[in-house]
Parts: structure tokens; C-alpha cells; sequence
């Protein structure tokens, strides 16, 4: 889909299987808070086959997409970026997205995300993108800032980490005319 001199994004291909079941279970303790079900469906290079086959499937559907960010020197697997919770109707999707622990503080993540909230901008004619992140999150938080998403508001308990109480979420939009 796209490259940089660092990284390329492409749709998941069941060639990633391998990749992805390494970059789930190598951030094991970076994913199980805020990624759980993705981190569940890969823990095995099988699972992560059926991940990446159902993700097809999605993506063939205008379901939701998941494109993968590779190291363009090595070709790895490093991180996913999710557009999901896409109401069609009302030109809303949400962005979410992770990285290997390795590649943090890099700006990776956030030339990936300012490529794929372009992408489905234009592309997919959405008219906003939702980020939701919770406040401790401060590198996501920068993510979403830098690449020009607004806060709108908190979240009362919008989301259950596995194993805890529901935790107030950060809102953060990105609507056409403020697309950088």
C-alpha cells in the first residue's frame, strides 16, 4: 500500500502468520492490557493463520482493515493498524494500533498513522476517525496528537482491560478539514 525509507504497510497476507505470531508473543506484556483478543488469536502461528484469514475476509467486506507495518531492512513484522468500528452511514471509524517494543519512540507509529488516517480519509470518503486511548497511555497519546487528532472528550468506562474495573477512555477525532 505504502512505503517509507523505514517501514511499508500492507494488508495482512497469510505470508505474515509467522510475523505476527512473533511480534504478539515477543510484546506479550506490552499487548495484554489494551490488545487482548488480538494477542488471544495469535499466540500460535495456526491462530494467527485464522486471524489473518478472518481479517481478509473483513478487509474484502469494507468490515474493518488491518494492514501490517514492516521493517523495510529486515521485512518485520513490528506493528498493526486497525480501522474497526466503521459506521458507514455516518463516515465514523476508529483507529487502533500497536508496535513492537523494540520500535517504540522511533515515530514510526505516528508516519504510519498519519498515512492510514489519510488513506481512509480520502480512500474510504470517512468523514471522521475516532482514537480511543486511556490516559497512561502516553505514547499513544502522542501518536494521536501529532498526527492532528483533537480531544473531544472522556469516556465514562468505555473499556475492561481483561482482569480489571472498566477505566475511563480519552476520545480523540480527526475529521476532514483539520486532515493535515
Amino acid at each position: 500500500m505504502e512505503s517509507t525509507r523505514e517501514f511499508t504497510i500492507h494488508e495482512l497476507v497469510l505470508d505474515d502468520a509467522v510475523g505476527l505470531c512473533r511480534l504478539m508473543v515477543s510484546n506479550m506484556a506490552r499487548f495484554e492490557r489494551f490488545f487482548p483478543n488480538t494477542l488471544r488469536q495469535n499466540l500460535t502461528v495456526k491462530t494467527s493463520q485464522d486471524f489473518i484469514s478472518k481479517k481478509q475476509e473483513q478487509f474484502e467486506a469494507n468490515f474493518e482493515f488491518t494492514w501490517a507495518l514492516k521493517e523495510v531492512t529486515s521485512g518485520k513484522l513490528i506493528g498493526l493498524i486497525i480501522l474497526k468500528e466503521l459506521n458507514w452511514i455516518d463516515g465514523v471509524g476508529e483507529l487502533a494500533y500497536c508496535i513492537d517494543k523494540n520500535y517504540n519512540g522511533k515515530g514510526w507509529t505516528t508516519q504510519a498513522v498519519k498515512i492510514i488516517s489519510r488513506h481512509s480519509l480520502e480512500h474510504f470518503r470517512l468523514n471522521t476517525l475516532q482514537i480511543v486511548v486511556h490516559k497512561s497511555n502516553t505514547a499513544s497519546l502522542r501518536v494521536a496528537e501529532k498526527c492532528g487528532y483533537i480531544w473531544k472528550r472522556t469516556l465514562s468506562e468505555a473499556y475492561t482491560p481483561p482482569k480489571e474495573k472498566a477505566l475511563d477512555m480519552e476520545l480523540y477525532e480527526l475529521s476532514q478539514p483539520t486532515l493535515q
